[in-house]
């Protein structure tokens, strides 16, 4: 399967994540691609005040993966613009992922999550499955391997 993994990331956490699906996912016996979104404007980005300069194409895929930080108790603004202006991807399969510092995961994580998954919806894709990494304190391996484990099974091989 084809699957591209597509992400935004403002430390670096959740292109970690990504880094280690590509790798969870190419040992299943997938072909996969990362693909970043970049923007130009201040960081970390505020509404109205970046622009996306790197918007990677989603038709190339079988299926996706999308990844992206929380900010500010919601899903982080790069990617909420990137979602609002995807095509249509009637019958796509997609699992999604946020990293988080805060390790209660309704504070944000929940509601990107959802966020993520109505975009998808709307434009004809099948949410197969989600995970949220929670980056802070002792249990971020344990939060980063559940969702390798989690997010890999949604694809067999």
């Amino acid at each position: 399967m084809k699957i591209g993994i597509i992400y935004y990331s403002q430390t670096g956490n959740t292109k970690t994540v990504a880094g280690k699906l590509l790798k969870t996912l190419e040992g299943a016996g997938h072909q996969v691609n990362i693909e970043e979104i970049t923007i130009e404007g201040k960081i970390p980005a505020q509404p109205g005040k970046f622009e996306i300069v790197n918007a990677p194409e989603v038709d190339n895929y079988d299926a996706l993966v999308f990844g992206a930080p929380v900010q500010a108790f919601s899903l982080n603004p790069v990617m909420k613009k990137y979602m609002q202006s995807l095509p249509k991807m009637e019958g796509k399969k997609i699992a999604l992922f946020v990293t988080k510092q805060i390790p209660v995961l309704w504070l944000g994580g929940t509601g990107a999550i959802s966020f993520m998954k109505k975009e998808c919806e709307l434009r004809g894709a099948r949410v197969v499955g989600s995970k949220i990494v929670v980056w802070a304190g002792s249990r971020r391996e344990q939060s980063i391997k559940e969702a390798l484990a989690n997010l890999s099974k949604l694809f067999p091989s």
